[in-house]
């Protein structure tokens, strides 16, 4: 199921918690829809609400992920079947899921893996270390993202992206990796591909602007 894409390239991430001005309505359908006009091979999204609104809007894969509390416990992005479920029922292409090494997770996320291959939807791993990644392929991951590098606290903490860790997971494995996580510039983007990478997830550079905007307020403020 990794060919998916057809082929390498930007994928951006639309999403907006709760909390965040952006949330709800078709804020995120409307940013999938300018990203792929600008050239987006494909969106990666939170929450059923937008993951139907955004397969509406634009024709390329869709990655679906749920983020949600779990009393107790640090995994956050599509902790449970229910989570998969969902995901699947509302025909993301690919379904996301945290594939770390906490609170047993290695070896419960093998039942939402065969979940979502046996209803037709791929699966990306979002993992930390070099050894979560191998233990993601080995469970039927068929992307390996980057994405909670500096997100567990064994794993690298930087500010920014994880470059090291992406160039062993391409020498290491055999599914597409991807490369998600502070890539905050077309140049990071671009370094990631030159490093290994299938594709590049840039999330908060483009659809976050409270965040984009602290960053230009920091910087004045620091000067």
């Amino acid at each position: 199921m990794n060919d998916i894409f057809p082929k390498q390239g930007l994928i951006v991430s639309c999403q907006a918690l709760e909390q965040e001005p952006l949330h709800g309505g078709d804020a995120m359908a409307k940013m999938a829809r300018a990203a792929v006009s600008a050239g987006a091979i494909g969106i990666r999204t939170n929450g059923v609400p937008d993951i139907v609104a955004i397969k509406r809007e634009v024709d390329v894969p869709v990655i679906g992920l749920i983020k949600r509390d779990m009393p107790g416990s640090a995994i956050f992005i599509t902790p449970t079947l229910e989570e998969v479920k969902a995901i699947v029922a509302a025909k993301a292409d690919i379904v996301a899921l945290d594939v770390t090494n906490r609170e047993g997770r290695l070896e419960t996320v093998k039942a939402l893996i065969e979940y979502a291959h046996e209803h037709g939807a791929a699966v990306m791993a979002d993992i930390s270390t070099l050894e979560e990644g191998l233990a993601a392929e080995e469970l039927g991951a068929d992307f390996i993202g980057t994405t909670l590098s500096g997100y567990t606290p064994y794993s690298t903490q930087q500010e920014t992206p994880d470059f090291e860790l992406l160039g062993q997971l391409c020498k290491a494995v055999n599914v597409p990796v991807v490369a998600e996580g502070r890539i905050w510039t077309p140049e990071d983007a671009a370094k990631a591909l030159n490093t290994g990478a299938s594709y590049v997830v840039v999330g908060s550079a483009i659809t976050r602007p409270q965040l984009i905007t602290a960053r230009y307020v920091s910087a004045l403020r620091t000067r």
